[in-house]
């Protein structure tokens, strides 16, 4: 199959090195400590944030900082596809694993110790792309519930399909069985805190393929400081009022 067209067009209409359309949403769950909806195309995640709060179990209790706990489930018309998925399958497992030691780089859980903090994320539309937009989502919310940070996590991913790095796979391109490289970086301390890849590339062509990735991860740090603006505005404007 051609996912790239000899006019240089992916499948929807993006240029190999286009993102998807972004949106976000801050406070959407009224209940959590902070929540936020993200969207990257037609893939469409919510996250909610609940701590930091005492420690439910005193045995997974940490003196020095905080214990982050995450879990991630899709929502079962996600796919469209009619089984049924199981709460704690190993998939969601492993992605549930990923987001949280992702979250766990950017979190000062020093400053918080003996607490708790729950990061809650749950695909409501899947069209690839969804374990970097839980990413982004969960960023969001941290932000939302006032938990100190390093910094912004943020990622994206970018693959390689018809001999041509493509950014931001949707799923199509996602599961043509080409290698697709998800990428989480702290922008401002430009450090990695995700990779992972799950085909073989050569190391010339794996580092194109990164570094488009990296770059889609700064244009989503670039998105979530505006919307993390734009709320701070309507906040002092509510304050004002």
């Amino acid at each position: 199959m051609e996912y790239v067209n000899p006019e240089g067009l992916r499948l929807d209409g993006r240029r190999p090195m286009e993102m998807r359309q972004l949106r976000a949403e801050i406070g959407v769950v009224s209940r959590a400590d902070g929540s936020a909806a993200f969207e990257m195309g037609n893939t469409k995640v919510i996250a909610a944030v609940y701590g930091p709060r005492e420690v439910q179990n005193r045995s997974q209790q940490m003196n020095d900082q905080a214990l982050v706990r995450c879990e991630y489930s899709m929502a079962n018309f996600s796919t469209g596809d009619r089984r049924r998925k199981t709460k704690g399958d190993r998939r969601s497992t492993e992605i549930s694993l990923v987001i949280r030691q992702t979250m766990e780089a950017c979190i000062l859980t020093h400053l918080m110790p003996r607490s708790q903090i729950d990061i809650y994320v749950q695909v409501l539309q899947a069209d690839g792309g969804t374990r970097s937009a839980c990413i982004n989502a969960a960023t969001l919310a941290l932000a939302d519930a006032g938990i100190p940070m390093r910094d912004l996590v943020t990622s994206c991913s970018a693959g390689y399909l018809n001999s041509t790095p493509l950014l931001d796979l949707n799923y199509l391109e996602d599961s043509a069985g080409g290698a697709d490289v998800t990428v989480g970086i702290l922008p401002k301390m430009d450090k990695v805190t995700l990779l992972q890849m799950d085909a073989k590339l050569p190391m010339d062509i794996f580092e194109n393929v990164m570094q488009l990735a990296v770059e889609g991860c700064k244009a989503v740090e670039s998105y979530i400081r505006e919307i993390l603006l734009e709320n701070a505005k309507m906040l002092e404007i509510r304050r004002g009022a």
